[in-house]
């Protein structure tokens, strides 16, 4: 018996995956309840000399650390590689697990006939990769980069449960954020988003946010708002002069009515 045959049994027994964390406690904890000390207050821990616990290093166990876990079950992988074995222990988002291998996929779905895989479409895989490159992400900023809705394609996300509502951005009218779920980790068998190709390059690129649209719409808007108010100025003010017209200035040399005209000094 040794560490990695220990961590082999736990992840057998297990229903669900393992955290790193968890592994090193559980052989923590048993170390501790086979250590003299525990055996001399809980009588009925004690070994049996042919045990197979007997050999174990106790002392050692009861200090196991997370990055020895890790350590032994690679030693473990190496195990089943030798042997050419069709499962192996590998790490998710939920934890460790052991899982078949690729190659006998076709061997395992027939133990699943009900299940059939179903494929997500290029604009679907398009609009999870902008998600899961740039999250948390407006619905706007989504369309921004792809050029077209994103209603359809976000509501098959959402119900494929591989992208979820994050909360509210700091924009006007607080528009929903969107991020990936720890089901799109187990999807893509990666253990966290950090984890993505060229994530720190992708993240750099400057993509347009939707919010230089939204400002030029309600540029557009306050522009509308005021030529419409312009034009009923202009109709209010129109028909005000029609009914009360200025009088033109008589022209020149023109005598106005109201005056007389004198008399010339030949005339006196």
């Amino acid at each position: 018996m040794d560490l990695a045959s220990i961590l082999e049994s736990l992840l057998i027994a297990s229903e669900s995956p393992l955290p790193t964390s968890e592994l090193a406690r559980l052989v923590r904890t048993r170390a501790t309840e086979l250590s003299d000390d525990s055996i001399t207050e809980n009588p009925e821990h004690t070994l049996d000399p042919d045990s197979p616990e007997a050999s174990l290093d106790l002392e050692k166990l009861s200090e196991l650390n997370n990055e020895e876990v890790i350590s032994a079950l690679a030693e473990l992988n190496k195990t089943y590689e030798a042997a050419n074995r069709s499962f192996v222990a590998a790490e998710r988002s939920k934890g460790w697990k052991i899982y078949t291998k690729p190659d006998y996929a076709g061997f395992v779905k027939l133990l699943f006939p009900g299940r059939k895989p179903e494929r997500l479409s290029a604009p679907a895989m398009e609009t999870l990769a902008i998600i899961a490159y740039r999250q948390p992400v407006t619905k706007s900023a989504l369309e921004a980069v792809r050029g077209v809705s994103c209603d359809g394609m976000l509501q098959k996300l959402l119900d494929r449960e591989l992208v979820k509502i994050e909360g509210r951005a700091d924009l006007p009218g607080r528009p929903l954020l969107y991020a990936t779920t720890e089901l799109f980790l187990e999807h893509f068998g990666i253990t966290d988003i950090e984890a993505l190709p060229n994530i720190g390059e992708l993240r750099q690129v400057e993509l347009p946010d939707g919010t230089e649209e939204e400002e030029a719409s309600k540029e557009s808007e306050t522009n509308t708002e005021e030529a419409e108010k312009q034009l009923a100025l202009s109709a209010v003010e129109k028909p005000r002069e029609e009914a009360s017209p200025e009088e033109e200035p008589p022209e020149e040399g023109t005598p106005n009515d109201s005056e007389s005209p004198g008399k010339s000094p030949e005339e006196e």
